[in-house]
């Protein structure tokens, strides 16, 4: 896949529903967006292995323990604790070579492999750390894809929730904290990471294309087109940022105050 035929891909997700949106193959799309020579051969070897290992785990054991035991145990799947900050934390390709990653990275492979298997498992945007929520026949629980798969009791969620700076009451509100998300915005969870760790490198030009990756994947937000104009401008391309924020303006029926002034702020460095 080439980097022009991972945009399209992408492109063509963004324009679909939440039920058509399809996670894994974005998911790759944009690993191949931001770095195309690489061989995708090991993260698809390993993506099929998860869905044969749980298909025969799931004969025996419940969907929870099996989906843990398969991605911690079996395929070594888990949280990057030493280096949480590497950029291969948040690369799918990356992170199957690895065997460790970010929790919204892990997650990608958790949700994909589970659903194959006919498991009701979604993505939960908890605060401060991202979340699976699976449903059993005793309800749903919280599965954290970075401490190996394992279960997180209410008790727990509350305090993590609280730790995070909400308000006990609002700390306290589960079924709200655990509210699934739709596949779309676990992908755009994940380039936020990638975008908030290049701008900190200074690294404009990954910064850029993962901005951009989220543009495609919601084609119906400006926010994206405003960080894309932060990086081109960050890389001296001012022509680029000044389109990129009228992009944005257009999307923001013309009202975002921060990038009109962007574009006046890059005119005069252009004139």
């Amino acid at each position: 896949m080439t980097r022009e035929e991972a945009e399209a891909l992408l492109t063509d997700a963004g324009e679909r529903s939440d039920k058509a949106f399809p996670l894994f193959e974005a998911a790759l799309a944009c690993a191949v967006h931001d770095d195309p020579d690489r061989d995708l051969a090991p993260v698809l070897d390993m993506a099929k292995a998860s869905i044969d290992r749980l298909t025969d785990r799931l004969k025996s054991e419940s969907p929870e323990e099996a989906l843990a035991e398969t991605m911690a145990g079996d395929l070594r799947l888990s949280g990057d604790l030493i280096t949480y900050d590497h950029p291969d934390n948040a690369d799918v390709v990356a992170v199957a070579e690895r065997r460790k990653g970010l929790p919204v990275t892990l997650g990608v492979f958790y949700l994909h492999a589970g659903r194959a298997c006919g498991l009701d498992l979604h993505g939960v945007d908890f605060p401060g750390h991202f979340l699976l929520r699976i449903e059993t026949e005793e309800g749903p629980l919280a599965l954290d894809p970075f401490s190996e798969g394992r279960v997180v009791l209410p008790s727990e969620l509350s305090r993590r929730a609280l730790r995070t700076g909400l308000m006990p009451d609002v700390a306290a509100k589960l079924d709200v904290l655990m509210s699934p998300i739709p596949d779309r915005a676990v992908l755009i969870r994940l380039q936020n990471n990638i975008f908030a760790r290049a701008q900190q490198a200074r690294d404009w030009a990954r910064a850029e294309r993962s901005a951009l990756r989220r543009a495609l994947l919601d084609p119906t937000d400006h926010h994206p087109w405003l960080d894309v104009a932060a990086a081109r401008e960050g890389q001296g391309a001012l022509a680029g940022a000044l389109q990129a924020l009228s992009r944005a303006q257009v999307l923001d029926g013309g009202a975002t105050i921060a990038a009109r002034a962007a574009r006046e702020r890059m005119r005069l460095r252009l004139n």
